[in-house]
């Protein structure tokens, strides 16, 4: 049992080792990001696009061409929600917002739609091997990623779905460092969610 622990240790000590500075960079810049919009500060869509690029060639490098692709997407979503978190000059903070129950329909069906296409588009037109995989965690990031620009309550929860769903696809991909990354996006991510209830509810008392 202790030469099986000792052996599991060692593949990841070896695997960390072996992790390119982007990776790291990649990281570093997003648990910083994630934590400064779980605290609502608008110092995090600068910092995102450190971690966007980063990760944009990590993606390509890896063969996950969605997730390269939703980098680009990403860029543009920080310039948006950075402008977007400043500017109505009249309050000093955007307020959180909920969606209704109904719409969480949308929600869904825009997830089963994008995650139709891109893995239809990536298994046919790109050499990836895990083309379902990356183009249902693609489409889920891109409707999160539309949630928390808008600073709505539960693009949390979809964050949270997500960043677990993508932890054994990055073990899969020999991307440990973001698999630990991620595991602490869950936590960074219920922590958000929660920060951002109490909020919401002090908006409307």
């Amino acid at each position: 049992m202790f030469l099986l622990e000792s052996t599991f240790i060692r593949f990841f000590i070896d695997q960390f080792e072996h992790t390119g500075w982007p990776e790291w960079l990649g990281v570093v810049s997003g648990l910083i990001c994630i934590y400064l919009a779980a605290k609502e500060r608008v110092l995090s869509w600068p910092i995102s696009i450190i971690s966007v690029i980063a990760y944009a060639w990590v993606f390509f490098s890896a063969k996950m061409y969605g997730d390269m692709s939703l980098q680009f997407y990403f860029l543009f979503t920080a310039c948006y929600g950075w402008y977007f978190w400043v500017s109505k000059k009249s309050q000093t903070q955007q307020p959180i917002t909920l969606i209704k129950p109904r719409d969480w329909l949308y929600v869904i069906f825009a997830v089963a739609i994008l995650t139709v296409l891109l893995a239809l588009f990536l298994k046919h037109f790109t050499d990836t091997d895990v083309p379902y995989a990356d183009g249902f965690c693609t489409a889920m990031s891109f409707v999160a990623q539309i949630l928390l620009t808008r600073k709505v309550l539960q693009n949390w929860i979809v964050w949270i779905i997500v960043d677990i769903c993508y932890i054994p696809l990055y073990i899969y991909k020999h991307l440990n460092l973001s698999a630990v990354f991620y595991a602490v996006l869950v936590i960074i991510a219920i922590k958000g969610y929660l920060d951002w209830r109490k909020t919401y509810r002090g908006q409307t008392n």
